[in-house]
């Protein structure tokens, strides 16, 4: 027995498994130890070798590049007087998941905001899974401040520029108005967006985790403020015209009314008034209909107004002598079944007599005498078929019938001005042709650096001839003696046209216009006047349009220093 038995102790048996567990063990040491080797080894290229990575890592989480808002440009009337403008304005937005839940802060919050608190709960609830929702946008920074002042968690603010008119609802139409990003959405403010924006500069900004600033670090890119746009308008000239076809669209009871004044020598606006009008600067409960710049997107029949443009084309065909004379008895007149009527019998008349008198009759048959359309060819060479040019959106380009065959009764039509159709601007640069010497000058929104040279479109004598008929229109005790000026000569020509409908010509909605030239020594400033549907006891042009132009005229021709060029003629109306 061995030595171990004798002592009652029986003896260990060496475990065929203990190889295998120490191999297992070598093994797992192995690769603990080469995955702690290849952790450190990668721990020592970051930071050694490619630290790029890592610094890239922690400043996208950190750092954040943000845009520069850029100032948008100014709008000014000719002289440099602001006509739109933008202000600095404060945007609040907030992380929902940083707002405080506590009810007193949301309570507070929501007061400053001037804002219903179950609204912002609300909202706040709505937006609980992202990280940005906008409070409220476009607030002064004196009401933005106080928002702030109250230092509630997740609140934050963004500086932008908000549009401001100062001369409101009297070139709403034709400036337009920018969005809530102060984008441009109609007018000039959208026809000139890409020069009036600017471009955005961008800044680089350190950020926490949450988004919110912590320190600005550098400006990677300066915003470039948009261009500043000089328009043709005279402000002065503009808050007077639209104040007096407001009172006039008034006092008829009338439906609304545009008036167009141009610069006889260079074809520039210097006032565009369009009623209904609205505020730009509070859109609130707005009528669609007073966004509408009537004057150039808007186009009608325009009446007895194209008289004096038909006779330049009948004039110029070298048939009808100074004397020629006109028998318009006994007062109608039937051409292919239908009838045309002058408002009285006005028996004989020479061509300055169916100017004055205002006689379709009288310009029918003085048509009717040639064989070809020289009227509609006219119309055409004065731009009553394109574009007027101006780049302002959605710009009428009128129209003048082209038929293959012309009926009689088409070309009586169109010389005492109906068959066709333009826009008030059009209109009022077709007739710089009479006060040019025969140039048709392009009308202009924009103040120009130089007179341009025009178009030749009528020859010059026949242009002042058409010019002295137009004068004999605008005296005392004829029809359109309401638009003489005190101390100025005049030259103008009433017109009266039947509104259509659905139905062919209504029976009782008219438009009243008026289309004037003052002085006519020197031609300074041309105006067209409509008054759509006046409900009054008259609705004649003469009674209803020619009055604005007087009042419109005047007050322009003082204001521009015009000296008077005939001080001596009285009114009588």
């Amino acid at each position: 027995m061995s030595r171990d038995a004798s002592n009652g102790v029986t003896p260990r048996r060496p475990s065929p498994m203990a190889p295998m567990g120490r191999a297992r063990y070598i093994v797992m040491m192995t690769l603990v130890l080469v995955g702690l080797g290849l952790l450190v080894g990668r721990i020592v290229d970051l930071h050694v070798f490619d630290h790029s990575f890592l610094q890239g890592q922690g400043d996208a989480r950190t750092l954040r590049v943000d845009e520069i808002p850029a100032h948008r440009g100014m709008i000014t009337d000719r002289h440099g007087d602001p006509l739109a403008i933008s202000t600095p304005v404060v945007t609040l937005w907030a992380n929902p998941q940083d707002l405080p839940d506590d009810g007193i802060q949301r309570l507070r919050l929501a007061q400053a905001l001037g804002q219903d608190l179950d609204a912002l709960d609300a909202r706040i609830e709505r937006y609980a899974d992202r990280e940005f929702m906008y409070l409220r946008r476009r607030m002064t920074p004196g009401e933005a401040q106080k928002v702030l002042d109250l230092h509630v968690p997740g609140v934050h603010a963004r500086r932008e520029y908000k549009r401001y008119y100062p001369a409101g609802e009297v070139t709403a139409q034709l400036l337009g108005v920018t969005n809530i990003d102060d984008h441009g959405q109609e007018g000039l403010e959208l026809a000139y967006q890409p020069y009036l924006a600017g471009v955005p500069g961008k800044r680089r900004v350190l950020k926490d985790r949450r988004g919110r600033l912590v320190r600005d670090l550098e400006v990677l890119k300066e915003a470039q403020p948009g261009g500043d746009l000089t328009l043709s308008i005279d402000q002065s000239l503009q808050y007077m015209a639209y104040r007096e076809l407001k009172a006039a669209v008034d006092e008829n009871d009338a439906d609304g009314g545009t008036l167009v004044m141009l610069d006889a020598d260079t074809g520039e606006v210097l006032a565009m008034a369009n009623q209904p009008s609205y505020n730009p600067n509070n859109r609130a409960g707005l009528d669609p209909e007073g966004l509408r710049n009537q004057a150039i997107v808007d186009v009608f029949e325009p009446g007895s107004v194209m008289k004096p443009l038909a006779m330049s084309a009948l004039l110029e065909t070298g048939k009808f002598p100074p004397d020629t004379v006109i028998d318009t008895s006994p007062g109608w007149l039937v051409i292919d079944g239908y009838t045309i009527r002058d408002v009285s019998n006005n028996g004989k008349l020479s061509l300055a007599g169916i100017l004055r008198k205002s006689s379709n009759i009288g310009m029918s048959k003085l048509t009717l005498q040639l064989d070809e359309p020289v009227v509609p060819q006219r119309y055409r060479a004065l731009g009553f078929d394109r574009a007027p040019g101006t780049g302002f959106p959605g710009e009428a380009t009128g129209s003048v019938p082209s038929p293959q065959v012309w009926s009689s009764s088409q070309w009586a039509a169109l010389s005492y001005g109906y068959g066709l159709s333009v826009s008030a601007l059009q209109l009022a640069s077709a007739y710089t042709a009479i006060a040019n010497n025969g140039r048709r000058l392009p009308p202009s929104l924009l103040r120009l650096s130089k007179v341009p040279e025009g178009e030749p479109v009528i020859d010059p004598a026949v242009a002042d001839r058409v010019l002295g008929m137009m004068d004999e229109v605008v005296a005392p005790g004829t029809g359109a003696r309401r638009a003489l000026v005190p101390g100025y000569s005049v030259a103008g020509k009433t017109g009266t046209v039947r509104k259509t409908g659905s139905g062919g010509y209504q029976q009782s909605a008219y438009r009243s216009l008026f289309v004037g030239i003052a002085p006519v020594s020197d031609p300074r400033i041309i105006a067209v006047v409509m008054i759509d549907h006046p409900r009054g006891d008259s609705y004649y042009g003469g009674a209803i349009a020619a009055p604005v132009f007087s009042r419109v005229a005047g007050s322009a021709l003082r204001m521009l220093d015009v000296p008077p060029d005939r001080p001596s003629q009285d009114d009588d109306a």
